[in-house]
């Protein structure tokens, strides 16, 4: 016996009656019940006693080659990318793959496009708005409405979007009455609306309603903010036009997001803000400049930087603890150290020295710029003054949670302490740097680096060459990955030097003398070589010729402005908007520029990037 429909039965003593009757169904009667409503009623006892199965949306919904195979059976011919995109539309969805095979034009022949699909839509359309909408009433409908702009439905976002004091209860009366509601998870308790459906909705708000969806967006981001999930409540406040609110959560929540290593993260609410408004707000820019830094891309970092001094920050606040001028001066002072410039990260860091040492909060600028300056010091060479600024910045990391900070201050360490003469601390330090990174799901970080380079020159001391070539490799892989590859200049260099030691014990000489002139050249690319001058001559290499710093014709250098201009050159703006920009004549921004190309030996804007790529000065 099949019932069919059974949702059209509202009766309480029918549905009695039925329920007594399944219940007592005589021996060889098989009752099949098709139903749009999550059934009650003998159900959950029949389902207690193992003596009903039951077919759910999943089970009947069509796999794609199920989907694929309805088509062949009505002779329709659809290229991949087109059927791909319909049964994503669909999700699989029986009555809508139907819909579609039989609005083909003709058997046999490729449906002419885009008035197929057309078509297609607009009858899904009009089945579910008679056949699911059309049995709603207002209220359930105009509360489905409103919840087409939220991928996700829980009972918080719900009631904030449509004002339902009732939001989660009503939710789930219409998750067991509409079969488009799909649960995400085992415990329903958070659903999400059939893309078909929500697209019908979507249409409707925006047709119905003078303001669109716009309310409906402003009211989500709202509460998202509130509830620290920034992701959501960019993307709604754009999409709500709120650009106010938008810029205010990533100011709110950048910061956490960076240090624990979510950069990306802050990348993509950024790329979601008009460009034009991030290059207005000094405050963005640091943000920008920041989540590049702790990207490792120095590159974009010193570009937004050079937007954020143009704007003249000043006592502009930025954060809780911070002044724009300050964030702007310790971020330039850390692009430095990555660009190998320790000689001016460490004249960055000076004016800053009472600040970072004295009293006060424990925060994440004073770890980055305490971290920035041991690094600039452990690569000229002063050990003791470095491992104390280290430590002192590991400190700091650890009060603010900024791991990042606190894994490169480790790493920094314990290269610090093989360097001079003590393994086993460094072979500790490494250890708690890599521990930590694998803590903060790090691994692979660049501020892995030296904690990897540590390691494998304290088993390359101990003739353990098999683990000092593992600890090697993976600093040379994430070296390989970084997002910008001449980052790190004396970091490769010593990977370099301690890969060409223990090719040379392994009697590899010719990989040897390779890695030590990769390293050679390497050291030409850092403003000063530091303790590279030192080390890169002493090899065991016994035969051939290496390349040392000394020999490796140096380019003419760039001025600090003259840098500017070239990182400058690298965007889409014209010279007259680079000038605005940076606050000079055009004038000033011709001539530096014709002095760039003479420096570099080319003759236009392409071949000057270019170029400058190539020599590692981008």
């Amino acid at each position: 016996m099949i019932l069919d429909g059974l949702e059209f039965l509202t009766d309480v003593e029918a549905l009695q009656t039925l329920a007594d009757f399944v219940t007592w169904i005589p021996p060889g009667l098989r009752i099949v019940i098709a139903t749009r409503r999550v059934p009650g009623g003998p159900v959950p006892s029949l389902r207690a006693r193992g003596s009903v199965a039951e077919f759910g949306p999943d089970d009947l919904r069509f796999t794609p080659e199920e989907a694929e195979e309805l088509f062949r059976a009505a002779e329709v011919a659809l290229p991949a990318g087109r059927f791909a995109e319909l049964y994503a539309g669909t999700e699989g969805w029986a009555a809508g793959l139907g819909l579609a095979a039989h609005l083909a034009a003709r058997p046999g022949e490729v449906p002419r496009e885009p008035d197929y699909l057309t078509r297609v839509e607009r009858a899904i359309s009009d089945y579910l708005r008679a056949e699911v909408l059309g049995r709603l009433t207002t209220r359930q409908r105009d509360f489905l409405e409103d919840l087409s702009v939220l991928d996700e439905l829980a009972a918080g976002p719900c009631w904030a979007v449509t004002g339902e004091a009732r939001a989660g209860a009503l939710l789930q009366e219409l998750a067991q009455a509409v079969q488009f509601l799909v649960p995400l998870g085992p415990g329903r308790e958070t659903l999400r609306l059939h893309r078909a459906l929500r697209s019908v909705l979507a249409k409707a708000v925006d047709a119905e309603r003078p303001t669109g969806s716009v309310p409906l967006h402003r009211a989500a981001a709202r509460w998202f903010d509130q509830h620290g999930e920034t992701s959501r409540a960019v993307r709604h406040a754009v999409l709500g036009a709120d650009l106010t609110t938008a810029a205010s959560a990533v100011l709110q929540a950048w910061e956490g997001a960076v240090v624990t290593g979510r950069h990306a993260d802050v990348a993509l609410w950024l790329e979601q803000l008009p460009w034009e408004m991030v290059a207005a707000d000094t405050r963005l820019c640091i943000v920008r400049a920041m989540t590049a830094l702790a990207g490792g891309d120095a590159e974009s970092a010193g570009w937004s930087l050079d937007l954020a001094d143009a704007h003249r920050p000043g006592p502009v606040a930025f954060g809780e603890t911070s002044r724009a001028i300050d964030a702007t001066a310790i971020a330039r002072s850390a692009v430095s150290c990555l660009r190998g410039e320790i000689l001016t990260a460490a004249r960055l860091t000076e004016p800053a020295v009472p600040q970072l040492r004295g009293p006060g909060p424990l925060t994440s600028w004073r770890a980055l710029g305490c971290v920035t300056r041991g690094l600039a010091l452990l690569w000229h060479g002063d050990y003791e003054e470095s491992q104390s600024w280290l430590g002192e910045g590991a400190r700091h990391a650890r009060a603010s949670g900024h791991a990042l900070a606190l894994v490169r201050a480790l790493g920094a360490q314990a290269a610090c302490a093989g360097l001079s003469g003590r393994p086993g601390q460094a072979e500790t330090l490494g250890a708690q740097a890599l521990e930590t990174a694998e803590a903060a799901g790090l691994s692979g970080h660049f501020v892995t680096v030296l904690a990897h380079v540590s390691r494998g020159g304290v088993a390359l001391g101990t003739h353990a060459l098999d683990e000092a070539d593992r600890s090697l490799a993976l600093a040379e892989r994430v070296l390989a990955t970084a997002a910008w590859p001449p980052g790190e200049p004396h970091a490769r260099a010593l990977c370099g030097l301690l890969r060409s030691r223990l090719e040379d014990r392994r009697g590899d000489r010719d990989a040897a003398r390779e890695a030590l002139r990769s390293a050679a050249v390497t050291a030409t690319r850092c403003e000063s070589p530091g303790i590279l001058s030192g080390l890169l001559p002493v090899t065991s290499v016994t035969s051939g010729t290496v390349v040392t710093p000394s020999e490796e014709p140096r380019e003419q250098e760039l001025s600090a402005a003259e840098r500017r201009i070239l990182r400058a050159l690298c965007g889409p703006l014209t010279l007259r908007e680079i000038a605005a920009e940076l606050y000079l004549s055009r004038n000033t921004v011709k001539t530096q520029v014709r002095a760039i190309f003479r420096k570099l030996d080319v003759h236009n804007r392409p071949g000057a990037v270019a170029r400058a790529r190539e020599r590692g000065l981008l």
